[in-house]
């Protein structure tokens, strides 16, 4: 039987621990790296750039340093993503195949 009360309730916890996901994303810092550790940036939850570090070496091609730079960005921002998605999975373990919470 169909019981709205219990949805309504479901609805509501999973509002809170999205709203808590949320913050725990926005405090997530990661580092992403190219050429073996040659370019590093660090960025958060909210793709905020905060860092990059160069290595000396690095810079002597400024055509390797751009893609290196690419690289790197590209790898922060994957793992940005993935640690999202594997956040907000815990929310829609009980949800209809399909369904997406919205910003997913």
């Amino acid at each position: 039987m169909f019981d709205l009360q219990k949805m309504l309730k479901q609805a509501q916890k999973m509002q809170g621990e999205m709203g808590a996901i949320k913050e725990e994303i926005e405090r997530l810092e990661v580092t992403g790296s190219a050429g073996g550790g040659a370019v590093s940036v660090t960025c958060s939850g909210k793709f905020e750039f905060k860092a990059i570090k160069i290595q000396p070496d690095a810079a002597q091609d400024p055509g390797l340093l751009e893609d290196l730079i690419l690289l790197a960005l590209n790898d922060a921002t994957r793992q940005v993503n993935e640690e999202t998605n594997k956040r907000m999975s815990k929310l829609t373990d009980f949800m209809p195949p399909g369904f997406k919470l919205p910003g997913m």
